[in-house]
């Protein structure tokens, strides 16, 4: 085997570290500095990419707050607007029964009246019925001394 023969080591050698050094030189004056680019320019993106992620995180928060926010409002208009027609609803019915009931007292004091009237047109015609009714049991007793106005002036006096 020829790489183990010991008279060919010193060239070997020599081969060696000049295949070694030129290629530390290359890798290093060409190669690495590619590969550290690329490497900074891959973190960059990161960089960037995380930058904008939490840009974008921060914006969703903030529209989340105002989303509940106006949530917020939102339903405290509607409670208020509730609560407004409510009371309304509640003003209007108290209204409506005072209404009711005064039309019910009115409708009742005219039923009254109107009873009152009926009663005293009837009691009226209780007492000219009972003065005909009176004198014609007057005239089927055969008693012909009592006049008319006889029994008017009595019951008259009865009423009073």
């Amino acid at each position: 085997m020829p790489q183990l023969d010991v008279s060919t080591f010193t060239s070997q050698i020599f081969w060696l570290l000049i295949c070694f050094f030129s290629m530390m030189f290359i890798m290093s004056k060409f190669i690495i500095p590619k590969i550290a680019d690329i490497m900074e320019q891959r973190q960059r993106k990161i960089d960037g990419y995380l930058n904008k992620a939490s840009q974008f995180k921060q914006e969703a928060e903030a529209t989340l707050k105002k989303y509940q926010d106006a949530l917020a409002q939102a339903t405290a208009k509607a409670n208020k607007s509730l609560s407004d027609t409510k009371e309304e609803m509640n003003q209007l019915i108290t209204q409506r029964q005072t209404e009711l009931e005064a039309s019910l007292q009115k409708k009742i004091k005219d039923g009254e009246k109107e009873i009152n009237q009926e009663k005293e047109k009837a009691l009226k015609e209780v007492k000219a019925i009972s003065e005909k009714l009176s004198m014609e049991v007057i005239k089927k007793i055969g008693i012909t001394t009592i006049q008319a106005s006889d029994i008017k002036a009595t019951i008259k006096e009865l009423k009073d």
